[in-house]
C-alpha cells in the first residue's frame, strides 16, 4: 500500500517539470460546476472523465478507463469509494486525492487513517496538484524498473512456437479484418477530429511496460468545450453581488436600458425578464445534455458496445508486446501491488488477450473471482503454458465471449 504524504510534505520531484497531457484523473463530485471549472483549469494538462456516482467510476475504471489517479469529493462518496478501491486487489494502490469544501485537521487526519495519497480544498489553492501526479507517476515507474530487475531473474522468454502461432493467426485475423480497420478508421476521422488510435501504458511480460491501443471512442477537444462552456455567466464563479446587480441580471438589454418590455414577469417572487429566463433555460439544458455525454463520440459508443474498440490490439501481438493467449496486462498501478516474490511470478508469463482465468471461471460457474484467485490462475500459467494448454483456453474462450459475465 501506498504511503500517505501530505501537501506540505517535500517531494524529491523537481517543482519545474513540465506537466503532462498524458494523466488520466477520474474525477467524482455531484457538483458539475465545480468540474467545469476544475476543467478549465486543469484541461489543457490532463485528461479529465467526470463521474456523478462511484459505481460509474469503478466500472470505467474496469472497463475502458485506467485512470491514473482519482479526485473524489467526500460529498459525493469520496470516503466510501476510498475503503472500496483500498480494499480491491484490483485498484489497490491506484493514486486517491480527496476533495474537500475546506481543509480541517479532522479530515487531513481521516484522509491519512485511510490511506488516501493526498486531500485537497476544491480551490487547490494549497499545494501544487500537478506536481504531485508527477510525483505519482515517478514512484509507479520506480516501482515498475525495480520489478522488472526482479523477473528478468526468472529469464522468461517467448517460446518460438508461441511466436509463430500468433504470428500466423493473428497475421491472418488482420487481413481478414482489415476492411474493418480501414472503414472504423474513416468513420472515427469523419465522426470528431484526432487520432485514429489511443494508447494506454500497460505491463506486459516480464513486467514490460508498453502501449496498448485501442481505436479512439472519445473526443479530442472535449476539455477546450468544456472551457467555452464554462464561459457562460450561469456557471461563472460564484462571486457576491450586490442586490441591484443580481436584479440587473435578470433583465434584457431593454429592461436595463429603461425603455418598456412587455415580457417581464415575476418568477419566485423575482421580477425577470422572459427573454433572459428563457435563454438560462436553454443554456442549463446544453449543460445538462453535455453532462450526460461529456467525451464519447457517436462512433465510439458503438464500438465500446460492441468491443470493436479492442481489435488494434491485434497490432501489439503482431509488434510481440502480448500474445493470443496469456496473462492480462495490467494498468500501471495494478501491477505496481503485484511485486512480492510470489505474486511476481505472474508476470515471467507472456501477456495476452485471452487466458486461463477467463475460461477457468466460466468452467466452474463461478459469477465473480477474486483478484487472489486470478493472480494464481496467473501464476500457473506462467509456469505450465504448452500449445497443448493454449490450444484448449482458445477453444474454450469462444463460448466464454457469448456469457453475459464480464470475462
Amino acid at each position: 500500500m501506498m504511503e500517505w504524504t501530505s501537501q506540505s510534505e517535500d517531494t524529491t520531484v523537481d517543482p519545474k517539470a513540465p506537466p503532462s497531457a498524458q494523466y488520466r484523473i477520474a474525477y467524482l463530485t455531484k457538483d458539475f460546476e465545480q468540474y467545469l471549472w476544475f476543467s478549465a483549469n486543469y484541461g489543457s494538462y490532463l485528461q479529465i472523465e467526470y463521474f456523478e456516482g462511484k459505481e460509474d467510476l469503478l466500472k470505467a475504471l474496469h472497463d475502458y478507463f485506467p485512470a491514473d489517479a482519482i479526485i473524489a469529493h467526500v460529498k459525493s462518496g469520496a470516503w466510501e469509494l476510498l475503503d472500496t478501491v483500498r480494499n480491491n486487489a484490483g485498484f489497490g494502490n491506484i493514486p486517491f486525492i480527496i476533495l474537500v469544501d475546506s481543509l480541517t485537521p479532522a479530515v487531513i487526519k481521516n484522509a491519512r487513517a485511510k490511506k488516501a495519497d493526498d486531500i485537497y480544498a476544491v480551490d487547490f489553492a494549497k499545494g501544487d496538484l500537478l506536481t504531485r501526479l508527477h510525483y505519482f507517476t515517478k514512484r509507479q515507474w520506480y516501482v515498475a524498473r525495480k520489478a522488472s530487475e526482479k523477473i528478468d531473474a526468472e529469464k522468461s522468454h517467448t517460446p518460438f512456437w508461441k511466436r509463430a502461432v500468433d504470428v500466423i493467426l493473428t497475421g491472418s485475423a488482420v487481413i481478414v479484418l482489415s476492411p474493418v480497420f480501414i472503414l472504423v478508421a474513416l468513420l472515427i476521422r469523419f465522426d470528431s477530429k484526432g487520432p485514429v488510435f489511443y494508447r494506454s501504458k500497460r505491463v506486459g511480460s516480464g513486467y514490460k511496460i508498453f502501449d496498448l491501443y485501442k481505436f479512439r471512442t472519445m473526443r479530442t477537444d472535449a476539455d477546450q468545450m468544456i472551457k467555452k462552456m464554462a464561459a457562460f455567466n450561469m456557471y461563472n464563479a460564484k462571486t457576491p453581488q450586490t442586490d441591484v446587480n443580481a436584479e440587473m441580471t435578470n433583465l434584457c438589454e431593454v429592461c436595463q436600458s429603461g425603455d418598456f418590455c412587455n415580457r417581464r414577469l415575476f418568477l419566485d417572487g423575482k421580477e425577470i425578464c422572459e427573454k433572459v429566463h428563457q435563454a438560462q433555460k436553454e443554456q442549463k439544458a446544453a449543460f445538462m445534455k453535455f453532462q450526460n455525454d461529456p467525451r464519447i463520440t457517436r462512433v465510439g459508443n458503438f464500438l465500446r458496445n460492441t468491443s470493436l474498440d479492442e481489435l488494434p490490439q491485434l497490432i501489439n501481438i503482431l509488434k510481440g508486446d502480448m500474445s493470443l493467449v496469456g496473462n492480462r496486462p495490467l494498468p500501471l498501478y495494478e501491477a505496481e501491488k503485484l511485486t512480492t516474490d510470489h505474486q511476481i511470478l505472474r508476470f515471467a508469463g507472456p501477456a495476452g488477450l485471452t487466458g486461463l482465468w477467463q475460461v477457468t471461471k466460466r468452467g466452474k460457474g463461478k459469477s465473480d473471482m477474486s483478484e487472489e484467485e486470478r493472480t494464481e490462475l496467473d501464476i500457473k500459467y506462467a509456469k505450465n503454458f504448452s500449445f497443448r494448454m493454449d490450444l484448449e483456453i482458445i477453444l474454450k474462450t469462444f463460448p466464454a465471449l457469448f456469457q453475459s459475465e464480464n470475462v
